[in-house]
């Protein structure tokens, strides 16, 4: 696979996405995520955050990851870069809390989870007891199939870019799972538009959901 990073969208959905984590409350990672891509997590635009400060919001979001295993660094520019929501929040199971030990002490808090079938459930449960109703998932593929094979999503964007990726180990969206009601569930039509050369397609993920971003 190519060094080079895998960019499908452009400037116009880029700031479609910063809009919409400034809507958000919180976003939502996995370890995988913040392993190869180190991001930050905060928002792009300036007036957009001077926004959330006018609605007594903090400028960024609360950042969150998922970690089974612990495999985190505490270096990881996650936890260190526009914290104002504050500490950034791991998920993790006991095994996963014991490998991390005391490193995040001071930049982040762990929140132990069983490692069993509700633990995507308990997760966002404990993020709405926390006060965030409205959650942004950016992936990647295990974080995208755990929450759709646990029938948890609201509301998913489909980005359509005009490339062909033909290296078989490219990330996918979804990995192989038993998603709820498969071939004979369809997802619910919101609209669609055109930034440019992609276009941005939305689906309610839950039949008769009104809506709300990824949860």
């Amino acid at each position: 696979m190519s060094p080079d990073r895998l960019l499908l969208s452009n400037d116009a959905d880029f700031d479609r996405v910063d809009r919409v984590r400034a809507e958000s409350d919180a976003i939502l990672i996995g370890a995988e995520t913040v392993r190869r891509d180190n991001p930050r997590l905060m928002l792009r635009s300036p007036e957009r955050q001077q926004a959330r400060v006018a609605e007594g919001k903090p400028p960024n979001l609360l950042k969150v990851t998922v970690t089974r295993s612990g495999d985190l660094e505490p270096a990881a520019r996650m936890f260190h870069h526009h914290v104002e929501a504050g500490r950034p929040l791991i998920y993790t199971t006991a095994e996963g809390a014991a490998k991390m030990g005391s490193a995040f002490d001071e930049i982040a808090e762990i929140v132990e989870l069983e490692d069993a079938e509700g633990f995507w459930g308990d997760l966002l449960d404990d993020l709405g007891n926390r006060g965030i109703a409205q959650l942004m998932i950016e992936g990647g593929s295990h974080i995208h199939t755990a929450i759709l094979e646990a029938d948890l999503a609201d509301e998913l964007h489909y980005v359509l870019a005009p490339l062909l990726v033909g290296d078989a180990s490219a990330p996918r969206f979804v990995n192989p799972a038993a998603f709820p009601g498969g071939s004979r569930r369809r997802l619910g039509f919101i609209d669609a538009i055109t930034l440019g050369d992609v276009v941005v397609l939305r689906y309610r993920a839950k039949a008769g959901d009104a809506g709300g971003v990824n949860r």
